[in-house]
């Protein structure tokens, strides 16, 4: 599959610089807070260094069967935590637009998911 790379590349990039900025921009601290998960702040840090790590090894395209499923989970949490409330609240049409990054993410890790099985 020749856009397999490329797919690798932006996946990474946007995980790289989503996870960077969850640990220099003090305002997600406060998000985690309000979500009432236990733990806010060690959950950040935790979701923002495998954001990162996880990133560079798919832009390096390095042991991606092993970054591809923590990424998923954080993608399906996002999903969870933060957009089933936009849709029970606000309606589908505030939630397509909302969950609409997190939907194209994790499609996108589920095709390079595939892609790895098949080659392995």
């Amino acid at each position: 599959m020749q856009a397999y790379p490329w797919i690798c590349y932006a996946v990474g990039y946007v995980f790289i610089t989503s996870g960077i900025v969850a640990l220099l921009v003090s305002d997600f601290r406060g998000v985690f807070h309000n979500l009432g998960i236990p733990f806010p702040e060690a959950t950040l840090f935790l979701i923002a260094i495998t954001e990162v790590v996880c990133g560079m090894l798919l832009v390096g395209r390095m042991y991606v069967h092993l970054a591809v499923p923590p990424l998923i989970l954080i993608m399906l949490g996002a999903l969870y935590l933060t957009k089933i409330p936009v849709l029970l609240t606000e309606g589908f049409l505030s939630f397509a637009f909302e969950a609409r990054l997190d939907i194209v993410m994790l499609i996108l890790l589920l095709v390079i998911w595939q892609q790895v099985r098949v080659k392995v």
